[in-house]
């Protein structure tokens, strides 16, 4: 008995020190654009605020929050995903969210990844026990929206969600499980729900494009569901030159959404633009699901370029300057205007 809890143990070792590597060789060029810096500063981090006791908490996150100092009496709540590498301080200055909410009068709520719980503080987004419906991850989000609701008295029928990478791959979970809490939703650089088990399959799922389950990429969403849900207008963001998550991953996020809202995939129309283009699935007149591919990014949120702006932004590699703005395209598409 010790001896096979022995074994066990050193195979977990050694299949997280190849998640690790496997990690850090996808992001190496984006490593090495990185210059080291010293730990953040109390003033570097004041704009947001960490809120310690918000449920039960079974994913062992953070929660961190910026609360514009002008806000309408129901706000709407947008959540902020990170990416592997990245934290909610890095990614609130680089992305413009903070100005958009404060000018736009709506509260910023941000799960932050432990080191604890994924070395390279990525969302644990392909192991089932950390997106599995009222468990994990997932529920500590769940658990955080409810308590920013409470708090900020939020328009419960404003509450959107966007995420990158390992944060975009999570917006799949978390919609997935809880489609109703969502007025809209938008996957940057992520993964379908359901894509991987485990961090091998999770790697080579990301390089080569994952392979849809059995039933099709629907049926992920379909089986942690009891019936038919109303689910959100989803946008996925993928870049052309994206070498960490390979684009056939974006064509399975859109699938895996098409098929759950049983809209028909040939149904779509696609519009050239000059960033690249627009594929959208229209009902009734309405949006609801877009694909935005965009041909000079390669694995990062957009931002539009501004003059002589460099390419990628010093206070986060993963936010690259580029022809069109998730952030802002997010506000028109959400209908968050201006106080």
């Amino acid at each position: 008995m010790r001896f096979s809890f022995s074994r066990s143990l050193s195979k977990a070792f050694r299949t997280q020190k190849q998640m690790t590597r496997l990690v850090e060789t996808a992001l190496k060029p984006a490593l090495k654009r990185r210059k080291p810096s010293k730990s953040p500063s109390p003033r570097a981090t004041a704009g947001l605020l960490e809120v310690i006791a918000f449920g039960s908490n079974p994913g062992r996150l953070l929660m961190k929050s910026f609360v514009p100092a002008r806000l309408p009496k129901r706000p709407a709540l947008v959540v902020v995903l990170h990416g592997c590498l990245q934290s909610p301080e890095s990614l609130h200055a680089a992305s413009g969210f903070s100005k958009l909410a404060r000018d736009r009068g709506f509260v910023l709520l941000y799960p932050q990844q432990r080191r604890t719980n994924n070395a390279q503080t990525c969302f644990n987004w392909y192991r089932p026990s950390a997106v599995a419906r009222d468990r994990g991850e997932v529920m500590s989000i769940r658990q955080m929206i409810e308590y920013a609701c409470e708090r900020h008295r939020i328009d419960v029928s404003r509450i959107f969600i966007v995420g990158l990478s390992a944060g975009g791959a999570m917006v799949s979970a978390v919609v997935a499980n809880y489609p109703e809490i969502f007025a809209g939703a938008a996957i940057v650089a992520g993964m379908p729900f359901g894509s991987a088990r485990d961090a091998v399959s999770a790697l080579r799922a990301m390089k080569d494009g994952a392979a849809p389950p059995s039933g099709g990429w629907g049926r992920p969403i379909a089986q942690i569901n009891d019936g038919p849900r109303p689910s959100p207008p989803i946008t996925i963001w993928q870049g052309a030159n994206d070498r960490v998550v390979n684009p056939l991953n974006a064509r399975a996020c859109v699938t895996q959404w098409l098929q759950a809202k049983g809209i028909g995939e040939y149904s779509g129309r696609t519009a050239e633009k000059s960033w690249g283009s627009l594929t959208s699935w229209t009902v009734a007149g309405e949006q609801k699901v877009a694909l935005y591919f965009v041909n000079d990014l390669s694995h990062g949120l957009p931002i539009k370029k501004r003059g002589s702006q460099a390419p990628r932004s010093r206070a986060d590699p993963y936010v690259i300057s580029t022809g069109i703005s998730a952030p802002a395209e997010l506000m028109r598409l959400w209908r968050l205007a201006r106080l």
